[in-house]
């Protein structure tokens, strides 16, 4: 698995927007945020279109990821927005520049399918915080500062208080290369040669606005699809913006964990990671050690 040089001063960093459109205020101040880190920073031509709820036409999307990724001066590829859209673009890539010349991929919830797709190519990428991110929170947010040192080569290194969920902990220890992401997104290429699954991989899931219902859809679909027959360890990031539904037996995170319950394979949940403000940067295809303790949980990736 290739993992792109780390950042310099001077290196070039494109933000694009390869699914939904987006305010130019937020790319603007997001990347005022990235020259402050000492990257030369471009926009790309079509990162601030909109054609309905996409930043342009397919072909537009593709252009600018396409141009991004061939280009050899380029060491960053932040995207700036989730939302839908990336799932056009899969079929249409050309890997052969990015394996040639490396670089960081950043962004995550729509941005999950490009994930995969680069770890299926051998590459990893940074499940992170994105322009809109940046723009909002500043360079003082602990995401935003998580990212910038993941970047400039620094180890991965979370050491969590386990708290609201703990109940729902399964302790243990588990050792794999990450892959997931946004829940919903993943299991739209599952079955797919886009789905990157690796064996005795650790899962990561998070999402958002998604029904308590359909949340339990897609942990069956993994069930069932025999993915945690083939992971060492599970990670519960953060499920946002959605109202419990009291016809369900059991709450959103409670239905997680019985669909689960028959595996040994440690799992947290509440890990701070999602649609949320504290958004931890994580490196996807990199191998990452967990360790779940009764009150503590601890990710580490070198």
């Amino acid at each position: 698995m290739l993992q792109p040089p780390i950042l310099q001063t001077g290196d070039k960093a494109v933000i694009l927007s390869p699914a939904g459109k987006i305010d130019a205020g937020l790319v603007a101040k997001a990347a005022d945020l990235l020259c402050d880190w000492g990257l030369g920073v471009e926009i790309s031509e079509n990162a601030l279109c909109r054609t309905g709820r996409f930043s342009g036409f397919v072909e537009q999307r593709l252009a600018d990821l396409q141009r991004a990724m061939d280009d050899p001066e380029v060491k960053l590829i932040f995207c700036s927005r989730g939302g839908y859209g990336t799932v056009h673009l899969l079929d249409k890539l050309d890997f052969t520049g990015i394996r040639q010349y490396p670089k960081w991929v950043v962004g995550y919830s729509d941005i999950t399918v490009l994930h995969a797709t680069l770890q299926q190519h051998g590459i990893m990428s940074v499940h992170g915080p994105m322009a809109k991110h940046f723009a909002e929170e500043g360079p003082g947010d602990i995401s935003v500062r998580f990212t910038k040192t993941i970047l400039a080569g620094e180890p991965v290194f979370y050491d969590i208080p386990v708290a609201k969920y703990a109940y729902l902990n399964r302790k243990g220890k588990a050792s794999g290369r990450l892959f997931g992401g946004n829940l919903s997104v993943f299991c739209g290429i599952l079955g797919t040669r886009f789905a990157y699954l690796p064996k005795n991989g650790i899962l990561f899931i998070e999402d958002i606005g998604e029904e308590p219902y359909k949340i339990d859809r897609y942990i069956n679909q993994l069930k069932l699809a025999g993915i945690f027959d083939r992971i060492s360890g599970l990670i519960v990031g953060q499920f946002s913006d959605y109202t419990e539904d009291n016809d369900m037996y059991s709450a959103l995170y409670e239905s997680i964990a019985s669909v689960v319950t028959g595996y040994d394979f440690p799992v947290c949940f509440d890990f701070p990671a999602g649609h949320v403000k504290h958004n931890f940067p994580l490196v996807m295809g990199k191998t990452a050690k967990l360790v779940v303790k009764e009150d503590q949980l601890i990710f580490k990736q070198s």
